[in-house]
């Protein structure tokens, strides 16, 4: 706005600078120059994530931090995925590129250990759209990092302004801007940890040009890292899966145990362990921890003037990545196929007699032994098919993003309005998956070749079918097989317009009351779509289903600042939200600035925010599922005993009756500049989910079943008129709360040094209190859920010269949970810790210890007389390496993996070079 009193100007310009001002019974004096004019004009033009009004005050009612692009670059971080995944924000620790995940290349933000899902990621103040892959998260490998200015972090709900997802907090990427010239980056890396793999290269190219009316600014960027297999650390042992070469007799209504198919651990990577008769496979000898990522980005923004009052403005960008990934052989079990059992009389039967594994004419063969075979019946199997190769997937997406807007003035109203087209789609191929039904039709089908007199083995007459007991053996064509290649074709669209105008309201004693108001309407178009093999569950190795649905949201909000007085604002927001598919949200909130001295600003929030059901959970196919479960009464039947398990039949699907989650968001702070050379923030927030969107399996449902307690609509247990479950619905449903709170501080200070040049140094910590679920016990110290993260960054410049030492440092945690047994006991969890039992009264105890982790960064850079500028940088100087797991399974573990992925990563030492040239 243009019409603040010149009074309130020139006294927010004071406090904002530092400036003298002195008030005489409520009047200030301040030069009234027209270059004060004009700047006080310009600095009123800033507009900060979390509000549509342009204000005069950096410091707002809202919490925001700035990484501007000199600490983007002088983090080291090749993507913006990896620098907003080690944001003291980022409080858990968040999912990024795994190997053999169904969304393999997507990298994800988890701001206050809320999930993915509860934070929003915008960029210039727009959302990103949906990862085709997950369809209810966003995926950051999609920003160029060479496009961004700036990163505002909002650390407070923002429903009220953004709408959906806002809970957690808001994450603005802002891409460049009034940029002349031109500005070529290159760069690469190396790790010492692992021995092979994780190396990445970045480089980045941008133009601008402006005139009076027109500016443009374009560019490429660009980044790699190479895929990681998980042998190529130094502590990795060899894994040991069940799915090796296995087998167990069916028995009436249920399954024995398993053990080794005869003499059938031979093959590379099959080990076989004598103490429980089982051959293992290790899957660690082929299988890739971390997915390759590569992107590569195009990006365009333009300005037009084309009168003194009216705006045109254009962004586009285009954003291709590829991610590789390696996942183990395929592992699977005919269990699950009832019509697929190995017959009494299949020569893969270990219980047959005649079978081939003890024909003498087998070179491999053992005696038959009637005590271990026991009696000739059926059986299944536990195979890692090794000998039809690895899983291995590519996954390509292709974000296209345009925007047009016009922005302009008619009276005292600014207007803005423009239209977007997002088109997002993923690609996936997978290589070396189980073509199931064949496979297993081939194992109980396989007979050898014999002469006439079933006297001496010939392998040219050998006819068909797979050799489990020497799957190396196999024929070429049998192989051939049993193999399959999947596909997935995924895409997140948006069509969306928008509209909104700012205004004056009337002027108050504090200056005059601003106003906004905006529309804004958005059609999403979700889907997922699996290859058909895939839908029918005829592929081993492989998990998911499709889904595919499309809703539109049309929104109107409003935002007014008041200022009460020269030192205390007021903020009131508000948003309606209409989704075509569940209903609507309506989301206020308030927000007070106070400035009691010059020096001293005092701030508080209060909101409500939502969550809408994501188009994922509302419109996947069904699947099935033969889960294992206790039920009394079907086990007594199924397994012959009340108190086992049993397999039933379960359904994962859609739940169209999800409504939306329901935030309340609480936020205090204060910022505080005692001199020039510091200033300090701190905030506290608290933030409570209710009506939570969470999955409900099987076994929970069973259970709330027989306690009486509430199922959710759409899911269900079904029983036969004996009682016995014909099927189970599970799927998503609304329950429950979640609430966290939690303390942010921030502290910068600058010297200057004279000769000796300037130091800047910034501390950044956030430090949970609480989390719990469903008014249960504090989860914070849990595994993978640290009371403090810590980043300290520090910047000595001493003329073409500058040294930069970041340390980051994660807080300790527990490594094991434990609740108490029926018997009373606790017992001991995992990775063999046992904890003291504390007595009666408590019912979950904690032990062992992740200790802290910190790691320290240099970087050292010279700025050559011919604008160009060397870096050269070390990530984790010291080598510093997380707490690994002695097995996979261990609670502080991760997606399997011995440490936890989301938390840390296992790069070692990364040493780095970057040269810049701008002309």
């Amino acid at each position: 706005m243009h019409t603040n009193s010149k009074l309130a100007k020139s006294i927010r310009l004071a406090l904002m600078f530092g400036a003298t001002a002195t008030a005489v019974s409520g009047v200030a004096v301040a030069q009234d120059t027209a270059a004060d004019e004009e700047q006080a004009e310009r600095v009123e033009r800033i507009q900060v994530t979390g509000s549509r009004i342009q204000r005069t005050d950096m410091e707002g009612a809202l919490p925001v931090t700035v990484i501007d692009r000199e600490a983007i670059e002088l983090s080291g971080e090749t993507s913006a995925a990896e620098l907003l995944r080690n944001t003291t924000f980022n409080s858990a620790g968040s999912f990024r590129p795994q190997s053999g995940s169904s969304a393999q290349g997507v990298s994800q933000v988890n701001m206050r250990g809320l999930g993915a899902g509860r934070t929003l990621v915008l960029v210039d103040g727009r959302r990103l759209t949906m990862s085709p892959s997950t369809g209810s998260s966003q995926d950051l490998n999609s920003i160029p990092m060479g496009a961004i200015e700036r990163i505002e972090i909002l650390s407070d709900g923002a429903s009220a302004i953004y709408g959906s997802d806002a809970i957690g907090g808001v994450i603005n990427v802002i891409t460049r801007r009034d940029f002349n010239g031109a500005e070529l980056s290159i760069g690469k890396g190396e790790v010492s940890i692992p021995s092979d793999g994780g190396d990445r290269e970045n480089g980045s190219l941008v133009f601008g040009s402006s005139s009076d009316t027109t500016s443009v600014i374009g560019g490429v960027s660009w980044n790699k890292r190479e895929i990681i297999f998980e042998n190529a650390f130094p502590w990795v042992s060899p894994g040991a899966s069940t799915y090796g070469n296995n087998w167990r007799p069916l028995e009436a209504g249920g399954f024995g145990g398993f053990s080794s198919v005869p003499n059938g651990c031979r093959d590379d990577n099959f080990m076989y362990d004598a103490d429980d008769d089982q051959c293992r496979y290790n899957f660690n000898a082929t299988n890739a921890n971390e997915a390759s990522t590569e992107n590569e980005s195009l990006f365009a923004k333009v300005r037009h003037d084309f009168s003194d009052n009216w705006t045109l403005y254009s962004n586009a960008s285009i954003a291709k990545t590829e991610s590789f990934g390696r996942y183990a052989p395929a592992p699977d079990t005919n269990g699950y196929y009832p019509s697929l059992f190995t017959p009494a009389d299949s020569y893969n039967n270990p219980t047959n007699p005649n079978a081939w594994f003890y024909d003498p004419n087998n070179p491999h063969a053992v005696a038959y032994d009637p005590a271990k075979a026991g009696a000739n019946t059926p059986g299944i199997f536990y195979h890692r098919f090794a000998a039809m190769g690895n899983r291995d997937s590519t996954v390509s997406n292709e974000n296209i993003d345009f925007l047009v807007g016009v922005e302009g003035r008619v009276g005292n109203f600014d207007l803005d309005f423009g239209v977007r087209r997002v088109r997002n789609k993923t690609y996936e191929i997978g290589n070396g998956y189980l073509a199931a039904t064949t496979a297993w039709s081939n194992v109980n089908d396989f007979n050898p070749g014999y002469n006439a007199d079933r006297t001496v083995f010939d392998p040219s007459t050998y006819r068909y079918g797979y050799d489990i007991q020497s799957p190396s053996d196999n024929p070429a064509d049998v192989l051939a097989a049993g193999v399959v290649t999947t596909s997935r074709i995924s895409q997140f669209n948006i069509d969306e317009m928008y509209a909104s105008v700012g205004f004056d309201v009337f002027e108050i004693g504090g200056g005059m009351i601003q106003g906004f108001a905006g529309i804004e309407s958005r059609d999403e178009y979700y889907e997922d779509a699996y290859d058909s093999q895939s839908e029918a569950g005829l592929v081993g190795g492989s998990a998911g289903n499709s889904a595919g649905g499309g809703r539109t949201l049309d929104a109107a909000y409003f935002e007014f600042l008041i200022p009460v007085t020269y030192d205390l604002e007021v903020s009131v927001a508000g948003r309606f939200d209409d989704y075509s598919d569940y209903g609507s949200d309506f989301s206020p909130k308030i927000g007070v600035r106070y400035q009691p001295m010059s020096n001293l600003m005092l701030r508080a929030s209060y909101g409500k925010g939502f969550r809408a059901p994501s188009l994922d959970l509302l419109t996947m196919l069904t699947s099935f599922s033969a889960d294992s479960v206790v039920d009394a009464k079907t086990c007594a039947v199924l397994a012959g005993d009340a108190n086992k398990q049993c397999q039933i039949n379960a359904y994962r699907i859609a739940n169209p009756d999800l409504s939306s989650e329901e935030s309340t968001q609480i936020a205090l702070g204060a910022a505080y500049q005692p001199t020039d050379w510091m200033s300090l923030t701190a905030d506290y927030y608290s933030i409570e989910i209710d009506n939570r969107i969470r999955s409900f399996g099987s076994q929970n449902l069973i259970d709330r079943e027989l306690s009486g307690d509430p199922i959710p609509p759409g899911l269900g247990v079904s029983r036969d008129g004996n009682g016995l479950i014909t099927e189970i619905l599970t799927g998503y449903g609304n329950e429950g709360t979640l609430k966290t709170t939690g303390l942010d501080f921030n502290l910068r200070t600058n010297f200057d040094l004279g000769g000796m040049g300037s130091i800047s140094n910034n501390l950044q910590m956030s430090h949970m209190i609480d989390y719990k679920v469903d008014g249960g016990r504090n989860q914070v110290k849990d595994p993978g859920v640290p009371a403090n993260r810590i980043a300290l960054q520090n910047l000595w410049t001493l003329g073409d010269f500058s040294v930069a030492w970041n340390l980051n440092f994660i807080g300790t945690q527990y490594t094991t949970v434990l609740g108490r047994r029926a018997d009373g006991t606790f017992g001991t969890g995992a990775g063999g810790v046992k904890c003291d039992d504390p007595g009666a009264g408590i019912d979950t105890v904690r032990c062992g210890n992740v200790g802290s982790y910190t790691t320290h960064d240099l970087q050292f850079n010279y700025n050559s007389p011919w604008n160009g500028r060397f870096t050269v940088g070390v990530q984790n100087a010291f080598e510093k390496l997380p707490k690994i797991s002695p097995w996979a399974g261990a609670q502080y573990g991760a997606g399997g993996r011995d440490y936890n992925f989301d938390l840390y990563n296992t790069y070692g030492r990364v040493t780095y070079v970057r040269y810049t040239q701008r002309f």
